[in-house]
């Protein structure tokens, strides 16, 4: 009996000992998923805010030199994907247009030749340039030709086509997409909607601003 009242005392203690800890263990663990849990969130969020913008993303000139668009922080894009024989082709006037009237206000129109739909695009860069500068007297930027559609989609056309709305592939020549000031993509208009048309204007009047 003496060796159990010496005993006991000690076994209690140990009992609560490892309650105690297992209570602990049971809280840190409990704040160390909710502080992973913030964590993904907060990532998640960063993500998100960076699939709708393009300034991480290269692309190439016409001459071959690669251009970061963030080049073009502080400016409104419209960015295009063009072609010398479309039934759009005749936007290149409209394009040139918007382009003049506000350029002095920091926009920029941004073309991008495209040969996915079918072969209306066939030129070198070339005889691109001479065709858009002879035919329609372009003077925005033109840049390397690349594709829109399939596993070889250029990476700025994958981050429009998936973060735009409406979201999905282009399906003609000729689709604008706006970008505000700080990269963002902003607005979608199919092929149809002319670049000067008020609707388009409308959209990008107030990114100027």
């Amino acid at each position: 009996m003496k060796n159990l009242t010496t005993v006991l005392p000690v076994l209690i203690l140990f009992i609560v000992l490892i309650n105690s800890g297992c209570a602990d263990s049971s809280k840190v663990n409990r704040e160390t998923k909710s502080t992973d849990t913030q964590v993904k969130e907060i990532n998640t969020k960063g993500k998100t805010d960076l699939s709708k913008n393009i300034y991480d993303i290269k692309v190439r000139t016409m001459e071959g030199e690669e251009k970061n668009l963030s080049d073009y922080k502080g400016k409104v894009l419209m960015i295009v994907n063009v072609a010398s024989h479309c039934g759009y082709t005749s936007q290149y006037e409209g394009l040139e247009k918007i382009y003049q009237q506000y350029k002095d206000k920091g926009f920029e129109v941004l073309a991008f030749p495209c040969n996915d739909f079918g072969g209306q695009e066939p030129g070198t860069n070339d005889e691109i340039r001479t065709f858009c500068e002879s035919k329609y007297n372009v003077t925005y930027p033109l840049f390397d030709k690349l594709k829109v559609l399939g596993k070889d989609k250029s990476p700025l056309f994958a981050r429009l086509t998936e973060n735009s709305d409406p979201s999905g592939d282009i399906g003609r020549n000729f689709e604008k997409f706006i970008i505000d000031k700080n990269g963002n993509i902003v607005s979608r208009f199919m092929s149809k909607s002319k670049p000067d048309s008020e609707e388009v204007t409308k959209a990008i009047e107030p990114l100027l601003n």
